[in-house]
């Protein structure tokens, strides 16, 4: 399954009132009518998908490649959408807001009907959601923002976005509702605009080796780790570095910061599986690295620091590069858009205006007329 992703540039200010207004309006028309079509799970693999989500990001009002394109369109569809009418919420949201979740979850989860235990893994999946993208995909993005979509019978969604003061823009992950795995390649799908040279990415498959040799080292004395995480290069022995380029050097860096009480109790512990090393309570950044590190370059067991982006744009480029535009996937996200905007319960000059944001979204399409 491949990784979600979405890179779009930091914009400050503010939502007009007189513009949010419009969009969770539009917004309510638009979600009754795709479930109406599709139901509730379909509502949710499509607002999962990056092009549809970014259309009706669109649609609603927000440029294209806003970082606000993620935060504000959320926040309009969890004011738009009503858990008793449509049997789906948005719980979380950006900053302060994306703290109150698991207490979201919790109350609608109880008025949903569902069972404790189920809640109690819904709010574990919100925050091991979290953790895998800030922790096990190590790619300079701190996560702010972090919505929680979850229906009545218990299914969950997470679309969520990283900020990178450095880079000045913001990336954008998808959880899709089918999960085989919290930490095996989770998210969905991907639309970014720039591929990093190198990401440690703990959830590829091709890190399995490496993530099964973290859990055999942790279940070792700590003494033994700390030894191997800390112990000095003898003067007479070369140096790996000296093998290697500048960008590997880079990415090899071993963290100074890992907390050796959270190691110890990990220890006490004794993981059965990766699953239940990353969540952990502490067991955090540096300490995913600094394992990952000890299992390839003590016991030759390589992680995957390929970026896990996929493609681009997300259907392709009209150039065929980096992979054919999926015209069938696209046709079908645009005609359910026109449709809704059509059958909207709003004025015509508000559809014109919404017609002409899907038509600015999407590479050049036959014209349309109410």
């Amino acid at each position: 399954m491949a990784t979600a992703t979405a890179v779009l540039p930091l914009h400050p200010g503010r939502t007009p009132p007189w513009l949010f207004k419009r969009m969770v309006k539009l917004a309510s028309c638009i979600t009754k009518l795709v479930i109406n079509e599709f139901g509730v799970e379909g509502y949710m693999y499509r607002i999962s998908d990056p092009w549809f989500f970014q259309s009706l990001s669109c649609i609603l009002g927000y440029d294209w490649h806003s970082s606000g394109t993620t935060t504000v369109t959320c926040a309009a569809l969890k004011e738009a959408i009503k858990p008793e009418e449509y049997g789906l919420a948005f719980c979380g949201g950006k900053g302060k807001t994306s703290r109150k979740t698991p207490q979201e979850i919790q109350e609608i989860g109880e008025e949903f009907g569902l069972t404790s235990e189920t809640i109690k893994e819904l709010v574990y999946s919100s925050k091991m959601a979290a953790k895998v993208d800030n922790n096990l995909v190590q790619d300079g993005y701190q996560l702010y923002h972090h919505t929680f979509i979850l229906s009545e019978k218990g299914e969950w969604m997470v679309i969520q976005q990283g900020i990178s003061h450095k880079r000045l823009n913001a990336r954008r992950y998808h959880w899709p509702p089918k999960h085989l795995s919290l930490v095996i390649e989770p998210q969905g799908a991907i639309l970014c605009d720039t591929h990093l040279p190198h990401v440690l990415n703990m959830t590829s498959q091709d890190s399995d080796k490496n993530r099964r040799t973290c859990v055999d080292i942790i279940r070792e004395n700590p003494e033994k780790l700390r030894r191997q995480f800390l112990q000095p290069v003898a003067e007479n022995q070369t140096r790996l570095d000296s093998w290697t380029s500048y960008r590997e050097r880079e990415t090899l860096i071993m963290p100074r910061s890992v907390n050796w009480k959270t190691l110890n109790e990990v220890y006490e512990f004794k993981p059965a599986n990766y699953e239940e090393l990353v969540a952990f309570p502490g067991v955090g950044h540096a300490t995913i690295r600094g394992l990952a590190l000890i299992a390839e370059l003590v016991y030759g067991d390589k992680a995957s620091w390929d970026d896990p982006v996929r493609f681009n744009f997300a259907f392709g480029g009209k150039d065929g590069v980096p992979f054919p535009v999926d015209r069938k996937a696209m046709d079908e996200s645009i005609d359910i858009l026109r449709t809704s905007i059509s059958s909207a319960d709003i004025r015509v000059e508000e559809k014109v205006r919404a017609f002409k944001r899907l038509r600015n979204s999407v590479p050049p399409i036959p014209e349309f007329r109410l």
